[in-house]
Formats: C-alpha cells, structure tokens, sequence
C-alpha cells in the first residue's frame, strides 16, 4: 500500500502520543496517508496533566515548515498547538511561501486537564490572520466561546457562534458539540451557504485525550484525497467515534483514543 497523499502537520508534541504529533501521525498513517511534521512545542505530560511545556522558537518552526516542504510538497495542512505571536506569525508567513492551498486550522488553547495552552494576546493574532487563512477551523464549544466572544448552551448557540466566526473571516466552520449534555453529540459545520448537523451516539467515557487532534488530521486526510471539506468532516466524525468506542483504557486519567480503528491488520505476525 502507498500513500495517496501528503500531509504536514504543525503543532505540539504530547510525549503520552495520545494528543498532539503523535495523534496526528497515527490517524493520518491510519487513513492511508503520508505525514510530515514541524514541531511548534515539546509538552511533558500523562493522561492525568502537563508537567511542562517547551516552546520551540518561531524561525526554527518557519524552518521545519519551509525546508520540508521544498522537498515533499504537501498536499495538504493541519494546524494545532501554537504558543505565541511569534509562532502564529511565523507559521502565516511560512504559508504564504509554500502556497498550499488546503489548510485545516484547529484552534488548540487549552488541555483535557485543564491547562491552559495559549497565552491571551496570541488569541487576537489568530483571529486577525490565520483563520482567514485556513479552510476550515474545528473548535470546540470552549474555543468557539473564546472566539465568538459569545456564550453556547444549545446547537442555535453553536450555529450563533459559527455565524459569527464565518462573519468575522473564516471560510468554512466545523463546532465540535462534546461539551453539551447530551445523548448525542451534534457537530455543526457551517459555510456561507449551508448548515449541517452531524448527529451520533455519545460514548460515556473519560478517555477522550487527543480527539480534536484526531478528528483536524482525518479531515485533512479526507480533504487531501479529494473530498469535498462536508464529507471530510462526516467521515472524520465516523473516524474518531470509532475510534473512542474501541479505546484501549490506557492510564490514570484521560486516556487516549483507538487510532488503529480503521486498519484491519492481518493476522501473519505471531
């Protein structure tokens, strides 16, 4: 089997692989693609928290983007963990210069746990370029919240902030419903031309560590071999639910996904 396409992923690194990089690497391996990747921050952490976060500086990431793909030409971008000004910065202008048309921003500020990931003044400098920039942004309730600046307890509150974040600049907007108490859980994407509402069964579980990470690389994935950014966002949707009801129950605290869901592995090796 050969990759069909080529994804470049830029964000951080979660030393448990259930988040972040390694995430992103397994799901878009998983889906049958090639994955490339520019590391925007090293985190020490476990299903239980983050003990530490280094950040990577800014021109050693522009470097990480730009060399690489001089070299492999993705097809493709996800986007996760970015720290600073500095960083969000960089990483715009690294895009302009590679010129890579298919970019799918996930707008990662805070941890399962709780931690805080982004500092507050970089919020603005993502809000004032590269969500214009990207093809479609995947927050979750909280971090639509932030960006909207408006407050969600229902799907019209979700379809209010997405309204919001299309008017305010980004292309196309997929707000991730987890958050809601529910039986299901209802996705809203939402372009300047439609609605849609992905409904599915809600998996009563802590371990859901890295599913935002996931679900942005599948999407790319899906949207790299040809779909359109709807049907990437179902099928990416189908992805991680799979992938959260066949969990391996790993650790303490919030645990990680099953990225291996959709791989039917034969069974020669004994």
């Amino acid at each position: 089997m050969k990759p069909r396409t080529k994804i470049l992923i830029i964000a951080g690194s979660d030393s448990s692989g259930g988040a972040g990089i390694q995430a992103d690497i397994k799901t878009i391996t998983a889906l049958g693609s090639y994955a490339m990747t520019a590391i925007t921050a090293v985190t020490s952490q476990n299903t239980t928290g983050v003990k530490s976060i280094l950040a990577i500086p800014a021109k050693d990431i522009s470097r990480q983007i730009e060399f690489t793909s001089k070299d492999i030409k993705p097809d493709a971008i996800k986007i996760g963990m970015l720290h600073s000004t500095d960083v969000i910065n960089a990483v715009f202008n690294s895009l302009k210069k590679i010129n890579v048309k298919k970019v799918i921003l996930d707008p990662v500020m805070v941890a399962k746990g709780g931690t805080k990931l982004i500092d507050s003044s970089s919020i603005e400098i993502l809000k004032s370029n590269l969500i214009k920039r990207a093809s479609l942004i995947t927050p979750n309730i909280p971090e639509a919240e932030i960006l909207s600046k408006t407050k969600i307890f229902s799907k019209d509150d979700m379809i209010k902030a997405a309204k919001i974040l299309i008017n305010s600049g980004a292309k196309n907007v997929l707000i991730k419903g987890g958050h809601l108490k529910s039986n299901l859980i209802e996705d809203i994407f939402l372009s300047k031309n439609e609605v849609s509402v992905f409904k599915n069964k809600k998996f009563i579980t802590k371990n859901t560590h890295g599913t935002g990470c996931t679900l942005s690389s599948a999407i790319a994935t899906y949207y790299s071999c040809g779909k359109t950014l709807k049907k990437s966002c179902e099928m990416a949707i189908k992805y991680v639910n799979h992938a959260i009801g066949s969990g391996p129950n790993f650790g303490k605290g919030h645990g990680p996904i099953n990225h291996l869901g959709a791989i039917n592995i034969k069974k020669k090796f004994k």
